[in-house]
């Protein structure tokens, strides 16, 4: 029995037993998913996953995969380049996964339920690795960027899209009331589920910061690892290359 406690929000809980917390919460939002993310953000979500995909310059003979796909957001917009692509959607959450398939019926899109800290792929196998708003959720995260590193070519890059540290101290002020106050409203009013939006704040809260988590990129072994940062640091894109 693993008794190592690990942040959930503001809980500490066991490291087996937050992913089962978590996998709970979003098969509970699952059907509310989109729609809350363009309220919370105001439709900007969509923005900076654009510019995450923009900045790729994905190629034609590219194997892509996207950690913790959720309904596929990531994939709308590559399949829009209009390329051929091994596109492998990944999450945990079988609800997710369900949404995602319904989604892209009829795509040459590969759907595989699978944790983030144990993927079921060869050593050196994706020119590409996307994980958006959900490594904050994974129970280990340096064990997770292992298997990021594992299963990327040498050559490939790792992309992480998450929240992040804004930079002025005026813009954390109301980012941090907007997070605490106003999101679990909405996932009140709309989602039916006011604590996993409470889940959602602590979690952005207790998430390393663009520093930190670029000095993890670097341990495990990307070189020319660098970040972006979107809304004053709101959100960030790290990214890290294999060599």
């Amino acid at each position: 029995m693993d008794n190592l406690k690990i942040s959930f929000g503001k809980r500490k809980v066991s490291t087996n037993v937050k992913t089962s917390l978590v996998q709970n919460i979003f098969s509970d939002v699952a059907k509310n998913y989109d729609l809350m993310n363009d309220l919370m953000s105001f439709g900007a979500h969509r923005l900076w996953k654009k510019e995450l995909i923009d900045m790729m310059n994905i190629q034609i003979s590219d194997v892509i995969i996207d950690v913790g796909s959720g309904t596929g957001d990531l994939i709308k917009l590559i399949l829009k380049k209009n390329l051929i692509n091994n596109i492998y959607s990944v999450d945990l959450n079988k609800e997710m996964l369900k949404y995602g398939k319904k989604r892209f019926k009829n795509k040459r899109i590969k759907f595989i339920k699978a944790n983030a800290e144990n993927l079921p792929f060869e050593n050196d196998y994706f020119d590409k690795y996307i994980v958006s708003f959900c490594l904050r959720n994974v129970t280990n995260i340096k064990k997770a960027l292992k298997e990021a590193y594992r299963i990327i070519k040498p050559g490939g890059i790792f992309y992480c899209l998450e929240f992040s540290l804004p930079e002025s101290n005026l813009t954390n002020l109301i980012y941090k009331s907007y997070k605490k106050n106003i999101i679990p409203w909405i996932g009140k009013k709309i989602a039916k589920n006011e604590q996993a939006y409470k889940y959602l704040e602590e979690s952005i809260d207790s998430f390393p910061d663009q520093e930190e988590l670029l000095n993890n990129i670097k341990k495990i072994g990307f070189t020319k690892s660098k970040y972006l940062n979107m809304f004053n640091g709101i959100v960030s894109i790290h990214s890290g290359f294999k060599v």
